[in-house]
């Protein structure tokens, strides 16, 4: 039995396989819509999520199977101090799959060790957000042709945005790689990681102004600066409109590079971006469908050739 906590937890040939499934799922959708009969996906959410949750959902009824859980704590039995490890096991006896978010670092990693059927780490504070960052490989994947020789820039809230570290950590694995890190200086990426790709001689800058760097990049990975993330209030609405990327910065880019971002957006792309053909967030989110689809498969040992 195995789980999904980190993107590390598989080979970068394991993920080309999960990423040649999803292409194909999203080729032949008819081929999978019985896969998952009699299976049961159980969601368990200790914090607020739309996308990633639905998403789950969807990839799982678009299998066939079931879905079961909850959407915040204050629905659980969490409210009545139960632990991860006792809600898992009792999970388990329900369901033959889960996917949990939680507000702790580590909490999944917690659940996994307990569990009887796979886990899916689906964010775990601002640590990891393994299937996002399945989801950005996929997209770049199948909209570039391929995973490496390319520079990405990263921009808004580097230092608490799991999505980007756990991006980063996956793509310092293909090879040329260059990355250019674009935030004010209260939220530049954090030093482990940093270190981590001086110590691995992967080029990277950091930078504050985004017209700067527009015209190198391939593909350009926007953040919103997360409110839930600050202590300070004063802080958060400093930060939260110092990168909005519209029409006018979007003249400054290479004619094929792409704009990703995870969802939810506030302000940092306005609106009039949405229109040019280099956007790709919201084909971005369906390729997440995909992945997940793929990912479940994989984790139930579900094979349809």
């Amino acid at each position: 039995m195995r789980h999904l906590m980190s993107p590390l937890d598989f080979t970068t040939e394991e993920l080309d396989q999960i990423f040649d499934l999803a292409n194909d799922i999203e080729r032949n959708p008819v081929k999978y819509a019985h896969a998952c009969d009699g299976k049961i996906l159980a969601t368990c959410f200790y914090e607020p999520s739309t996308r990633t949750r639905l998403s789950f959902e969807s990839a799982m009824t678009r299998l066939g199977g079931r879905v079961m859980g909850f959407a915040d704590a204050g629905s659980s039995s969490a409210a009545k101090g139960e632990s991860v490890s006792d809600t898992i096991r009792v999970i388990s006896c329900y369901a033959d799959i889960c996917a949990m978010r939680h507000p702790k670092e580590g909490a999944p990693m917690v659940a996994a060790e307990k569990s009887g059927i796979p886990v899916i780490n689906a964010g775990d504070g601002g640590h990891h957000h393994p299937t996002q960052t399945l989801t950005d490989l996929l997209t770049i994947r199948s909209l570039k042709g391929r995973l490496g020789g390319f520079t990405i820039g990263l921009c808004g809230d580097l230092k608490f945005g799991r999505t980007v570290h756990s991006l980063i950590n996956a793509l310092v694995r293909y090879e040329n790689i260059r990355f250019i890190f674009i935030s004010p200086e209260e939220l530049r990426v954090p030093d482990y990681i940093t270190d981590m790709l001086k110590e691995q001689d992967i080029p990277f800058k950091e930078v504050i102004r985004l017209e700067n760097v527009m015209s190198e990049l391939d593909l350009l990975y926007m953040t919103r600066v997360q409110k839930e993330r600050f202590f300070n209030e004063e802080d958060y609405v400093r930060l939260k409109d110092f990168y909005i990327l519209n029409a006018e910065r979007m003249n400054l880019a290479k004619e094929d590079m792409l704009v990703l971002h995870p969802l939810p957006r506030v302000n940092e792309i306005s609106v009039e971006v949405d229109d040019d053909p280099r956007a790709m967030y919201f084909r971005q989110a369906q390729y997440g469908v995909y992945v997940r689809m793929a990912l479940i498969l994989t984790l139930l040992g579900i094979s349809c050739s």
